[in-house]
C-alpha cells in the first residue's frame, strides 16, 4: 500500500476543503459575526498546518494508484473532512457539543438533510452558508463518485 501517495491525496482534499471555507469566512466578516470568523480562521489555520505537514512528509511519492488505495483514501478523506468541517460550528459555540456539530456536517456531506437544530435559520450567516454548502459538496461528491 502506497501510504505517501495516500497522505498527499488527503492533503489535497483538506486543501480543497479549506479553499471552500473562504466564502463562508468572507460572509462572516461582512456580517460582523466575530464568533464565526474566529471559528473559520482557526479551522483554516489547522487545515493549512495539517496539509503542509502532509505535503512535506509525502513529497516524492510515486503516483501509482490502485483500487485498494482508492477505497482507503475515500474513507479516510471523508472522515477527516467531516472531523475538520465541523470545527467552525464547534469553535464558534453555535453548536456547543462536538458530537452535534459532527452530526450536522456529516449530514451535509452525505446530503441526508437531517439536523440537530430546531431553528436552522438562527445560525449566523457564514455558518448557515457553510452548512448549505456542505450539502452541495456532498451532492457533487456523490455525482462525481458515480
Amino acid at each position: 500500500m502506497n501510504y505517501k501517495m495516500m497522505g498527499r491525496f488527503v492533503a489535497q482534499i483538506l486543501s480543497i476543503e479549506g479553499i471552500f471555507m473562504i466564502p463562508a469566512l468572507i460572509i462572516s466578516l461582512c456580517c460582523g459575526e466575530t464568533a464565526a470568523v474566529y471559528g473559520f480562521s482557526i479551522t483554516m489555520a489547522l487545515i493549512l498546518g495539517i496539509a503542509v505537514m502532509l505535503f512535506l512528509i509525502c513529497r516524492g511519492a510515486p503516483s501509482a494508484f490502485y483500487a485498494k488505495e482508492g477505497f482507503v483514501c475515500v474513507a479516510i478523506s471523508w472522515i477527516i473532512m467531516s472531523l475538520v468541517g465541523c470545527l467552525p460550528f464547534y469553535i464558534s459555540r453555535e453548536i456547543p457539543l462536538f458530537v452535534d456539530a459532527f452530526f450536522e456536517i456529516v449530514s451535509g456531506f452525505t446530503t441526508t438533510g437531517a439536523s440537530i437544530l430546531t431553528d436552522v435559520e438562527a445560525l449566523s450567516k457564514g455558518l448557515l452558508y457553510w452548512r448549505s454548502f456542505s450539502h452541495w459538496l456532498g451532492g457533487m461528491g456523490v455525482l462525481v463518485l458515480l
